[in-house]
């Protein structure tokens, strides 16, 4: 039973790991542009699929379409993305530079970095929840024994444990990485 939990635990993270990698920092990274999508030959496609992102330094990016007539795809679909930032194309590769971060800014993502890993929490205790649901059932229906009950009520518990503190710790780095900048 605490196998099931587990799966939907680790889902739930991942996730969260997703949802910080978009979080704009002042530093360069090709995760923010995960979820931009590309309008190529008719079909969306993901910007990594048709263009190579370099990062030749910390502040910024170059984005190199392996085909050159999509290069007014690509700038359009990172602006639509609202991202926050402003590609240049020079008919070749488009290249983005990241600003950095104003203190409000800052504070700003990380109040969004810790309402992400708060919802995440509540994620992980429902699937707790309903984990502890399921074994009162199974119960009922004679299918688990008291101490079974017990034995597997911990064992989620001890799930639920160390996901939390599995997000606090992604918090506290994506945290961290905002106020350095």
């Amino acid at each position: 039973m605490a196998e099931n939990s587990e799966i939907k635990m680790q889902k739930a993270l991942a996730s969260l790991k997703d949802t910080f990698n978009a979080i704009r920092t002042g530093r360069a990274s090709a995760a923010i542009f995960d979820k931009v999508r590309v309008d190529c030959y008719g079909q969306k496609s993901p910007l990594n699929q048709v263009a190579t992102i370099a990062i030749p330094e910390a502040r910024s990016i170059v984005i190199q379409p392996f085909d050159k007539s999509l290069i007014g795809e690509i700038e359009k679909a990172i602006q639509t993305a609202d991202l926050g930032l402003n590609p240049s194309n020079d008919g070749k590769v488009i290249r983005i530079s990241f600003p950095p971060l104003t203190a409000d800014r800052r504070k700003e993502l990380v109040k969004q970095a810790k309402a992400d890993a708060e919802n995440y929490r509540t994620q992980i205790r429902n699937i707790r929840r309903d984990g502890n649901d399921d074994l009162k059932k199974q119960q009922k229906a004679g299918e688990l024994t008291e101490d079974d009950l017990k034995s597997e009520t911990d064992k989620l518990q001890k799930l639920t444990d160390k996901y939390i503190a599995e997000i606090q710790k992604l918090y506290d780095a994506k945290e961290k990485e905002i106020l350095e900048g």
